[in-house]
């Protein structure tokens, strides 16, 4: 398994504290056992934050397979090329965990999405979404790419008849084809406990009803 260039990391500080800050890089450069990353933002602060060497973190991304992964690192310098950067170890892909998380399951579901960039303004539906990320469908150019950050508007209409508009931000995991679509894979960031739940709930009840829709054709 490869970390690719514009992979989107979070990294949390190791030991890990209740309200711990959590920040978020790009991948730009790697070598052996070296991961190069951009100036890290602070998800409370949103402002870039300065790592001090020798500060450890534990790293989680999400790859081309929807898959969670972390892995411990730390910070051992920083090189300046057209951009700064900072230096993180890359343990060996043996020691990787692969992170279990149930909201992480995505369910095949169409919600209207806008999509804020730059901006620009999109309007776009899902293919499918879980309380980590949704897949877009591209129906018209778009000057986003991999590892840039969007602002989305998701409509989540409840069973009962309720519609909540939630706002989140997410980067773009990877842009690509499949079965004549042309789709964007998202990851949100941060969540708000309260989005969170509304995502988790709205989830919930589409498996609900897929779940019963299966029992009928059987």
């Amino acid at each position: 398994m490869e970390i690719k260039i514009g992979t989107v990391l979070t990294l949390e500080p190791i030991p890990a504290y209740e309200k711990s800050e959590k920040f978020h890089c790009k991948v730009v450069e790697q070598s052996d056992r070296v991961l190069y990353i951009d100036y890290p933002i602070n998800s409370l602060t949103k402002k870039t934050a300065f790592l001090i060497d020798g500060s450890q973190f534990r790293a989680t991304f999400v790859n081309e397979d929807e898959t969670s992964y972390a892995f411990n690192t730390e910070v051992i310098g920083r090189k300046l090329n057209n951009i700064p950067m900072i230096m993180l170890t890359l343990p060996p892909v043996d020691e990787f965990i692969k992170v279990q998380r149930r909201e992480f399951v995505r369910v095949k579901t169409t919600v209207d999405v806008a999509v804020e960039f730059e901006n620009q303004y999109f309007q776009f539906v899902s293919q499918d979404i879980s309380a980590g990320g949704l897949a877009l469908i591209l129906n018209s150019d778009v000057p986003f790419k991999d590892g840039d950050q969007i602002e989305l508007t998701i409509v989540l209409p409840y069973s009962n008849g309720d519609i909540r508009y939630v706002r989140t931000n997410a980067y773009i995991v990877r842009i690509f084809e499949k079965n004549g679509l042309k789709l964007a894979s998202t990851q949100f960031v941060e969540l708000e406990d309260v989005v969170k739940q509304h995502i988790l709930r709205f989830c919930f009840e589409r498996q609900l009803i897929l779940h019963r829709n299966e029992l009928k054709t059987v």
